[in-house]
């Protein structure tokens, strides 16, 4: 009750290590996000908890407002690749979703 609405900082050391298939939210803030053409979709900004899966919030080049994101459902069957070495993320998704 004493820490109700502190901020709690964990080092990265501390981090249990992921697995082949998962990934930290912090770690795909900031990432690239293309399609199968290789067109630009934008760069995540944020992630939505949905409860069954995780919505990457996607903001195109320029954009500043979050009404132009795209919402890309973070599941194997729009999600291809993830890249953390590239900061890229390969999605099955059109330029006009």
């Amino acid at each position: 009750e004493a820490l109700r609405g502190a901020r709690i900082f964990v080092g990265r050391a501390s981090f249990p290590t992921a697995g082949s298939d998962e990934f930290y939210w912090v770690d795909l803030i900031g990432m690239a996000v293309e399609n199968r053409e290789a067109a630009s979709l934008g760069t995540v900004v944020g992630l939505l908890d949905t409860g069954p899966y995780s919505v990457l919030r996607v903001r195109p080049e320029g954009a500043t407002d979050e009404e132009s994101e795209r919402m890309i459902p973070f599941v194997a069957a729009y999600v291809e690749a993830v890249d953390t070495a590239a900061r890229c993320i390969r999605v099955d998704w059109g330029l006009d979703y």
